[in-house]
């Protein structure tokens, strides 16, 4: 018999004669992790046994009705920690829905600066549209009426200092 680390834990374990494939030792933690890690392949790779997963899950839920509602009821902390949890979720699949959504304009290519400021600001990587409040300052050294064509004669619908 040979000598193999655990894919999990990283400890050596003696290989068993008959399992010569086997990757994961012995320990409760690993197996329960083996076994839930082929679960979730299993459910993602196969449709038939996805479907008898969710029949018996559905089976179980209608012969105990109140189950979940007794259960966040009986347990405040782990109710919390499921708004918690949710709200993260919430808040990422907004951020998910926002990354490179470049329906209206590419702020790239725009010649204004957006700052965005927060606690989430981090989240907002390659995030091209924002809903914000827009102020728009003139510089000082241009008059209030444009004299020259307008935006719209403009192919990039912007007009250059020399044309004004």
């Amino acid at each position: 018999m040979s000598d193999r680390h655990c894919l999990y834990c990283q400890q050596v374990f003696q290989l068993s004669p008959y399992r010569p494939q086997q990757a994961v030792c012995s320990q409760v933690a690993c197996q329960r992790r083996r076994r839930r890690e082929y679960h979730h392949n299993k459910i993602r790779s196969d449709p038939l046994y996805a479907d008898t997963v969710s029949r018996s899950r559905k089976k179980w839920r209608d012969v105990h009705p109140g189950y979940q509602q007794q259960y966040w009821q009986t347990h405040p902390k782990a109710a919390e920690r499921n708004r918690q949890q949710q709200r993260q979720r919430d808040r990422r699949r907004r951020l998910r829905q926002l990354v490179k959504n470049n329906l209206a304009l590419d702020l790239r290519d725009s010649p204004a600066e957006v700052w965005l400021l927060g606690p989430t600001a981090d989240d907002l990587v390659k995030n091209n549209l924002a809903r914000s409040q827009l102020l728009i300052f003139q510089p000082a050294g241009l008059s209030g009426t444009a004299r020259g064509a307008s935006c719209k004669e403009h192919p990039s619908g912007v007009v250059s200092q020399g044309s004004l």
